[in-house]
């Protein structure tokens, strides 16, 4: 559910945002922030978000690119040096070689997407995205004149698309398929088993291009061993974009850094509808995305290590309540849990929670803690926590929801 436009003092929105709005986690957030400024005692679970902070070298480098005047515009995609780190990370840590031709950079990896979608992209073609999702995937889609084709895939399955279900939703139309993992909203992760049978599917239909949204890459648990598609099926190289960036693993959400390696025919596209946009991305950003790529990368598992620790205790005590079961997601720093078997119940003010979006609401205004409802991500009835917060923050919403619930009748 977004918040849609009114139309006020005689303003029509195009027609092609006139669907959509601000993001249902963006509304709860504000929500919660509200009451939380109003004095109440509010736990926002809804960002996501590191709590970390950017590693000093990386601010380090930034402010040392400032006093260099390197405060000009850049290349138009990624400065050179920036594209050399890029395409050094991907040989070292994900066996894939990618030329500087077949890099491009930008601010954020939203706006790596937009590009690629607004690129490729004619009216009425299909992307199909395996749902529960990342909210901004179906929007861009249709903003950029596409069809999101969802294709539910729920608990049960682990949150993952089967080749057989994805052989289902390709039509004649089918441009794209959209996977992310570790994945945001659940923690899912696809292995190289699970992979594989996809990637046979699109061995066989040369239109239909891949996407890999691999965000979260070095938030994983429990030795789980990280792929991405085209170094595992080379003979598809030149139909896949590898999106990643530097947001979420080093903690730069604010720096708006995000890049990816594809064919480079299609980046060259992609170039042209940045040119037309943002223009480059901020050299200061890009000068401290470069020394994260390029420095130190063993706080990264020190970090991962701090996310399981915050993972198994908010599963742990979500698996503890009553009505409530919850996923061990393998990666991101998400819980996806299902709430099924509180649907129905009753409050102590006589509310019935009818649905996912009730039972979060409920929650927020009740128990001052904010969640996101699974209908948001497109799979109902769940909700979506982010532990990338304090032990002690998640310690007590946790006490709270349970506390909650335990109230509940019926």
């Amino acid at each position: 559910m977004t918040e849609k436009f009114n139309e006020t003092a005689g303003f029509v929105p195009a027609d092609r945002i006139a669907t959509l709005g601000v993001s249902e986690i963006l509304q709860i957030g504000a929500r919660a922030g509200a009451l939380k400024r109003a004095g109440r005692p509010m736990i926002i679970l809804g960002a996501g978000e590191p709590d970390f902070d950017t590693p000093e070298h990386v601010k380090e480098a930034a402010s040392a690119a400032m006093a260099l005047g390197q405060t000009k515009y850049t290349a138009l995609d990624g400065t050179p040096e920036l594209k050399a780190a890029i395409a050094e990370k991907f040989r070292r840590e994900n066996g894939v070689v990618y030329g500087p031709a077949e890099i491009t950079v930008a601010a954020g990896a939203k706006q790596i997407l937009f590009n690629a979608f607004m690129a490729s992209l004619n009216p009425g073609d299909e992307v199909i995205i395996p749902t529960p999702c990342w909210t901004s995937y179906f929007d861009i889609v249709q903003i950029a004149g596409g069809v999101p084709v969802a294709v539910p895939c729920d608990g049960a399955q682990g949150f993952r698309l089967s080749a057989e279900d994805l052989a289902a939703a390709i039509t004649p139309r089918t441009r794209w398929v959209l996977l992310n993992s570790p994945s945001n909203p659940t923690g899912a992760a696809y292995a190289e088993a699970d992979y594989r049978p996809l990637l046979e599917v699109l061995l066989g239909r040369p239109q239909i291009w891949l996407m890999v949204d691999d965000m979260y890459e070095h938030i994983v648990y429990d030795g789980f061993r990280f792929v991405t598609p085209a170094a595992l099926e080379p003979r598809l190289k030149d139909r896949i974009l590898t999106v990643n960036g530097v947001s979420k693993a080093y903690a730069m959400t604010g720096w708006r850094i995000g890049y990816a390696g594809g064919p480079e025919a299609l980046i060259k596209a992609m170039a042209v509808v940045q040119s037309q946009s943002t223009s480059c991305p901020s050299s200061i950003s890009q000068a401290g995305a470069l020394a994260a790529l390029t420095g130190p990368q063993d706080y990264l598992a020190e970090r991962a290590a701090s996310f399981q620790k915050r993972r198994d205790m908010v599963v742990g005590a979500l698996n503890a309540i009553p009505g409530i079961s919850c996923r061990v997601p393998e990666g991101a720093f998400y819980t996806f849990a299902s709430c099924a078997g509180v649907i129905g119940k009753t409050t102590p003010s006589g509310r019935v929670i009818d649905s996912d979006r009730a039972f979060c609401a409920w929650l927020l205004e009740e128990a001052d803690v904010a969640m996101v409802p699974g209908a948001a991500f497109g799979l109902s009835p769940y909700f979506r926590i982010s532990y990338a917060t304090s032990e002690a923050e998640l310690r007590s919403a946790l006490d709270r929801i349970t506390a909650a619930c335990a109230g509940l009748a019926g």
